[in-house]
């Protein structure tokens, strides 16, 4: 097998991992940096972001304590402070950097930030770019990690797995063995150190906002390796996507929606979410995810609707055209229809655990953005804050990474044994995708026991094992085994509860 070298290996190619690329090739213009996207560049979960970034900027109203409190409030107490205080401490610094690498947001007749306001929310802290705010990062990341000569990007790299050793008791990651689409060969890379930044599951459901690679790549490979993955069973589900029957992915009406002053109807055009939360649409996601769900099991209907038609055509246009465009063209005129609306599979707050610094349990693997568990979102993320999590720490991973890497060495594995590669689909894995979607989705949204989804997908497990046994490794099969691998650490954590959202 043909074996590969660079400095540092970046698996995936959103805002997370194209902001660590570029901080570390400033920094250190010696390193070689290889950034392996498993589809195009631009296609990530970062691409989808609509509503933006939560910073404590100009509103004279706002504070670094009211956003660590709304944070933790958000995920329910149990994110870790200190973690929270980071994140939103440097929130300006980091906020500072994207404006040097070009990045635009959008500002009033003042001339100031103008700042939205999201559920959860204290006060309007929300930069954006219209709604494509992710679009806008990752459109300018991308232009800066062009001019940089020791940055690689590598597109169409299917990651297999990764290469992990045992070096005086302590497990190490190595590299990694990927799959080229374009030549059909399968190599190896060795690094000095691996940073995952594959962004999150949301394709282990029937029905997400996430675009169709969010298949749990590397948390599924990061288990495989024997990092620690935790709070798996935190999936964030979104309440407003628009409502298309069996459309993957749903399209997001983003929270700032709401924020701009949407209200959310019943089928009798009543606003139900006050009976629970005297925020109303202003709740955190969970909360209006779990009133939405708990009314379509009471009404027998199939979504709900968001209300704009008494908000300023002009001024909503202005805010939110993609959205008003793609509700347009599906026969939706927001001056008179309303939108018809449910809550889908939207973002993970767990992942694989990590310290400040992005260093999962194993030696010199790292992980950053919604792959990464580190501490900040607790059971439900608060809106807008994504994004930040994912600059903060691809900083911290970077300035740890740039202090230490010269005295890690190069490992010493020349040899790398793997099967056979076809790209061939296969008709028996669609049918088992499909029943593992359909089972994961009543984990959330319906009242099956835990013990009966673990029981139907361990089921689903024989099946495969037995498909893989008699045929040559695809790499369908190989992003299959990933969202099974990711749908049974899901079950695993869910430690009996069962979410009605």
């Amino acid at each position: 097998m043909n074996t590969k070298f660079a400095d540092i290996l970046v698996i995936g190619s959103g805002v997370s991992g194209l902001f660590f690329a570029v901080k570390t090739a400033i920094t250190r213009p010696d390193l070689q940096i290889v950034i392996m996207t498993k589809a195009e560049a631009d296609n990530s979960n970062t691409r989808y972001a609509q509503g933006g970034i939560a910073v404590v900027t100009n509103n004279l109203k706002d504070s670094f304590e009211k956003h660590i409190e709304d944070t933790i409030k958000a995920g329910g107490g149990i994110g870790e402070e200190e973690v929270v205080k980071m994140v939103v401490y440097q929130a300006p610094e980091r906020l500072k950097e994207l404006i040097d690498f070009e990045v635009s947001f959008d500002k009033n007749h003042d001339g100031k930030w103008d700042l939205g306001l999201e559920g959860g929310h204290s006060e309007y802290r929300i930069l954006h770019h219209k709604d494509i705010s992710g679009l806008e990062i990752q459109q300018k990341m991308l232009l800066q990690v062009q001019k940089f000569r020791n940055v690689k990007l590598m597109e169409n790299q299917y990651v297999l797995d990764l290469i992990s050793e045992e070096i005086n008791g302590v497990k190490q990651c190595s590299g990694a063995v990927f799959y080229d689409k374009k030549n059909k060969q399968t190599s190896a890379i060795l690094a000095k150190a691996v940073v995952i930044s594959t962004g999150g599951c949301g394709q282990v459901f029937k029905h997400t906002t996430n675009p169709d690679i969010a298949t749990g790549d590397g948390i599924a490979m990061s288990y495989r390796a024997g990092a620690e993955i935790k709070d798996m069973q935190y999936i964030q589900f979104h309440p407003t996507a628009l409502y298309e029957k069996d459309r993957n992915p749903y399209f997001l009406i983003s929270e700032a929606v709401r924020g701009f002053g949407a209200y959310i109807l019943n089928s009798q055009n009543k606003r139900f979410v006050f009976e629970y939360d005297n925020r109303g649409e202003l709740a955190t996601r969970d909360i209006v995810s779990k009133a939405i769900g708990s009314e379509l099991l009471r009404s027998g209907k199939s979504n709900v609707y968001l209300d704009c038609r008494h908000l300023d055509y002009d001024e909503f246009y202005k805010h939110f055209p993609t959205i008003t465009t793609y509700c347009k063209n599906e026969g939706i005129d927001l001056r008179k229809d309303l939108i018809p609306i449910i809550p889908v599979a939207h973002y993970q707050c767990g992942g694989i655990r990590v310290d400040v610094n992005s260093q999962t349990t194993i030696r010199n693997l790292f992980a950053i953005g919604e792959c990464s568990c580190t501490g900040l979102h607790g059971k439900n993320r608060l809106a807008s804050n994504s994004l930040l999590e994912a600059l903060v720490f691809a900083h911290q991973s970077s300035t740890y990474i740039c202090e230490n890497i010269d005295v890690v060495s190069h490992s010493s594995q020349r040899v790398f044994d793997y099967k056979e590669i076809s790209e061939n689909d296969s008709e028996g894995l669609k049918v088992l995708k499909e029943q593992l979607k359909e089972i994961m989705t009543t984990l959330y949204i319906g009242t099956v026991e835990r013990d009966e989804v673990e029981e139907k997908i361990m089921a689903i497990r024989q099946e495969y094992d037995l498909y893989i046994g008699n045929e040559i490794i695809t790499l369908e099969s190989k992003e299959f085994q990933n969202i099974l691998d990711t749908a049974v650490l899901i079950v695993k954590h869910f430690k009996k509860q069962i979410v009605e959202v």
